[in-house]
Order: C-alpha cells, then sequence, then structure tokens
C-alpha cells in the first residue's frame, strides 16, 4: 500500500510538472485568445487605436475550460481615441493579464496610429506598439513529492520583464467591410534561464482580421466575420463568426473556432455610449468531453466618452 502511494505521488507530480511545462510553452507561443475578437481589435491589431472616432473604452474577462484547476484566465483594460478632431493620428493604451496555473503574466503596452484616406470610400491605418510584460511563476505553490530534491523544480520567478513592440495595418472601407493584418509582439524573448526545465521563448503571433456588414432589413444587419492566428510551431488557429444586430440595440450570434470550440454571443447596447457582451465556448476537443471542464466563458464592457457627434453608419460592428 505504501509502495502504491510513492507511486501514485510520483505520477501525480510528474503530471503537474507536464501541465506546467505544456501550459507555460503554449503561454509563451501564444496570444491570449478571444472569442469576442470583434469587439477587442485593439488587443490584436495597433493600427486598430482611434478607428472608432470617440474615446472607447473596454473592460474583459475571460475563464477558460471552468472546472479545470490552474485554467487559463484573462484580463483585458484598454482605451483609444484620437489626438485631433480629424481623426488621423490615434492612441491606445492596454493591460492585459493572464494567469495558468502558478503562472501569471501582465502585459502593458502604448498603440499609435496613422490613418490616410485612400478614396471616398477607404481609409487605411498604421500602427505601432510598444511596451513589455512581466511573469511572475510561483513554483512554490505547487505540491511536489519530494520537496527536498533541488531538481525538481526552480525558484520562483518574479517580474521577470520583456519587453515588447508591434506592428498592425487595418482598412476600413465605407464603414461596410474591414481587413486588418498584424503582429503585436515582434520580439522573441526568452523567459527562463537555458538550463532550466522550463526554457520558452515568445513567438511571433500574425493575425489576420476581416469582416462585412450586410443591411438585411431597416432594422437588422448581418455581419459574418473571422480571425486567423498563426504562429511557429503551432497549427493555424482560425475563428468564424456569424452576428446579427437588431435595431442597433440587440447583438446575437454564434462562433466557430476551427477543430477547437463552437460558441453562442449576445450583446445589449444599453445607451448609445454603454455595451454589454457575453460569450460561451464549448470545447469539441478531447478535452470538452471531460467531467472537469464547463467550457469557456468571456464577458465585456464597452463604453464610449467625449463623443464627437454623428455616430457612423455601423458603428456597434467596428
Amino acid at each position: 500500500m505504501l509502495r502504491r502511494r510513492k507511486m501514485r505521488g510520483k505520477k501525480n507530480t510528474l503530471f503537474a510538472l507536464l501541465l506546467l511545462v505544456c501550459g507555460l510553452v503554449s503561454f509563451a507561443q501564444q496570444d491570449p485568445q478571444y472569442t469576442l475578437y470583434m469587439f477587442n481589435t485593439l488587443s490584436v491589431n495597433p493600427a486598430y487605436a482611434g478607428s472608432r472616432g470617440d474615446f472607447s473604452g473596454l473592460l474583459m474577462h475571460r475563464s477558460q475550460w471552468t472546472g479545470l484547476n490552474g485554467a487559463p484566465e484573462t484580463q483585458v483594460l484598454n482605451a483609444h481615441g484620437t489626438f485631433r478632431e480629424e481623426g488621423k493620428l490615434g492612441f491606445g493604451v492596454s493591460v492585459i493579464t493572464e494567469s495558468i496555473g502558478p503562472t501569471r503574466e501582465t502585459f502593458f503596452d502604448l498603440d499609435l496610429s496613422y490613418t490616410i484616406q485612400l478614396n471616398a470610400f477607404g481609409t487605411l491605418s498604421f500602427g505601432i506598439k510598444g511596451g513589455g510584460n512581466l511573469l511572475d511563476v510561483a513554483y512554490s505553490e505547487l505540491l511536489i513529492n519530494n520537496p527536498n530534491d533541488p531538481a525538481v523544480i526552480p525558484g520562483d520567478i518574479q517580474n521577470r520583464f520583456s519587453p515588447n513592440v508591434g506592428v498592425g495595418f487595418y482598412y476600413n472601407h465605407s464603414d461596410r467591410w474591414y481587413a486588418g493584418l498584424s503582429a503585436p509582439n515582434l520580439l522573441e524573448t526568452k523567459h527562463f534561464d537555458e538550463s532550466s526545465l522550463s526554457e520558452i521563448r515568445e513567438r511571433i503571433n500574425y493575425y489576420l482580421i476581416g469582416g462585412y456588414v450586410f443591411d438585411l432589413s431597416p432594422t437588422w444587419k448581418f455581419k459574418p466575420a473571422f480571425l486567423a492566428k498563426a504562429v511557429s510551431g503551432s497549427p493555424l488557429q482560425v475563428d468564424f463568426s456569424a452576428n446579427f444586430l437588431v435595431n442597433e440595440k440587440f447583438t446575437m450570434g454564434a462562433a466557430y473556432r476551427w477543430d477547437a470550440a463552437v460558441s453562442v454571443l449576445a450583446g445589449f447596447q444599453i445607451t448609445d455610449a454603454l455595451m454589454l457582451g457575453i460569450a460561451y465556448d464549448w470545447e469539441t476537443t478531447q478535452l470538452g468531453r471531460t467531467e472537469f471542464n464547463s467550457g469557456s466563458y468571456e464577458v465585456f464592457l464597452r463604453f464610449e466618452l467625449f463623443r464627437k457627434g454623428v455616430s457612423q453608419i455601423n458603428p456597434r460592428f467596428f
């Protein structure tokens, strides 16, 4: 019986280490994941800064794989606007925190964008991002089978700083359709010492985003949209969504993440300057069929201040 308990303890320790290492690797190679990306474009593309004209802010929370101990959680706070009335020069600020198991990472960025009028219908924005992130890893919080073995777990990591720069392009055509290409993190920063079990390196994430607004009737609008994310060493991730906007107030729709999850989402424009939205994901992977995973949810509150007169034709969808 004692031997079985020891074996079980070793297996649990190895399993915890495997989850930790795999989680850290995916954490370093993938930027935070969003289902409601169509309302959180600034997090993936700095060229979006100032594109709404008004001073716009967003609060968002995401809990992934609820019911699974140590599953990822993400919080977002960002705001953006324009420096001058003509709106050519935009700015944005973002603070994003993500935790998974004993790890916690905080991203903070400043965005600048410049918009040019290509013709009577289209504008093209160029954006740059600069900032950094702080990494904390609390190895001491793990349950260790043999705490006297120094080779099992390294010491805690506190406030490990890594710089960040990014770039993006965003095209808007008559407030009818849009497309963007971006790389929010261009620096492949090494987080850990080469002799550590957890040596990982940030990988460049490339994003392609787009959407189109159809007027179905005077009160109904329909917007299909997509977000594709590519990163070296990981499969291509593609999100498709389809949203309906009713009476400029209610948003409802569904989304599909290729070979990963299906989602439902809804939003309500509480006032002209305040919107609340929520989404829920069901995993289609093997993890989604376990009793420890109750899906993922995401909720956001968007607010707009210092409004500059008449809104855009399709303000709720961009």
